[in-house]
């Protein structure tokens, strides 16, 4: 590392090194889940955001934490649970009876990244008080729009729709995802490494003891986010991504494919993906390793293919295996 501080104006090479860099950072407080720091971060080059799916105990708030500490931003943690009301998101009028004036108190929302704990834990109703903060960053409370930071990103924790107590995200909600990254549970030699860790003295809630420590700042961002844009796609690949998503609405396993925003979802994450790897074009390589994630939770089966044990990857898998590659 060079002794330029996250503050500071990056190069597109300063901000690459210093976003490669949070793999190792990240690692003093988790153990293996490479892929999904990698999704955490192309959602945040991309403006996007991100739903995290995994059972208990896998380190889904911990990772978004992790990842907080690493890049120098100011974040704020809600856990969503079956009496939350919206106003405890976005922020409410407050009376004064001094001044006998109502004043505006911000909610969580207001903040760079925001740690939406267990979601679907909560109604719907408080889960859409995000969807104008997702979608048009900003708040609108009592009539009058409030601008929310920049940069800002949502990382929402659930688990399972199968366990109890839990209401499945809408459709409109889930659109709003970028990504949607199943956290899987450890290998044996990490889960080994995990209790390793815990038995010398590793405490999860005291991520500065760990070591954390910035790596990568706004500045970072802000210089990776226009190499990407500068990152140029041919005409053979846009045609490829829309082959992809037009090919998911033909599949006789889905009552809904996915949509032409699903299509500009995945080329935005291929090109972040293509910069992060060191080139400055995609290529199909680049498309194929973001579908899954992109794509997932924007097609929805049908009930006889769910009985038969088709997943929404596996549809997304066949595909990309039958739609001709670009040479």
């Amino acid at each position: 590392m060079s002794d330029r501080t996250p503050e500071t104006t990056a190069t597109p090479d300063d901000a690459r090194a210093s976003l490669e860099a949070l793999r190792a950072e990240i690692a003093k407080a988790v153990v293996g889940q490479d892929s999904v720091v990698t999704g955490l971060v192309v959602a945040l080059l991309c403006r996007g955001h991100v739903l995290l799916e995994g059972v208990p105990g896998v380190a889904k708030t911990l990772l978004v934490r992790a990842l907080a500490a690493s890049l120098q931003l100011d974040t704020k943690r809600v856990q969503f649970t079956p009496d939350l009301m919206p106003s405890d998101v976005t922020g409410s009028l407050i009376y004064d009876a001094r001044t006998a004036e109502f004043s505006f108190q911000p909610g969580p929302v207001f903040t760079n990244l925001l740690l939406a704990d267990e979601i679907n834990r909560t109604p719907p109703k408080t889960q859409s008080s995000l969807l104008e903060a997702m979608e048009e960053r900003q708040v609108t409370v009592d009539g009058t729009p409030r601008l929310l930071p920049d940069p800002f990103l949502v990382a929402a924790t659930q688990n399972p729709v199968e366990y109890e107590g839990t209401y499945p995200l809408p459709e409109a909600q889930l659109d709003r995802f970028l990504l949607k990254l199943t956290v899987p549970l450890p290998s044996r030699q990490d889960e080994i490494d995990v209790l390793a860790r815990h038995a010398n003295g590793f405490n999860p809630r005291d991520l500065k003891g760990a070591g954390l420590r910035p790596v990568a700042g706004p500045g970072d961002l802000q210089a990776a986010r226009a190499a990407v844009a500068k990152t140029s796609v041919s005409p053979e690949i846009t045609g490829y991504v829309v082959d992809i998503c037009r090919a998911t609405r033909e599949s006789p396993s889905l009552s809904l494919g996915v949509s032409p925003r699903g299509a500009t979802a995945l080329l935005s994450t291929a090109r972040a993906w293509a910069w992060l790897t060191g080139r400055d074009y995609v290529i199909p390589d680049d498309v194929k390793a973001l579908a899954l994630p992109t794509l997932r939770h924007r097609i929805q089966l049908r009930p006889e293919a769910e009985m038969e044990g088709v997943t929404a990857d596996s549809v997304i898998t066949s595909v990309l295996a039958h739609v001709p590659v670009p040479r």
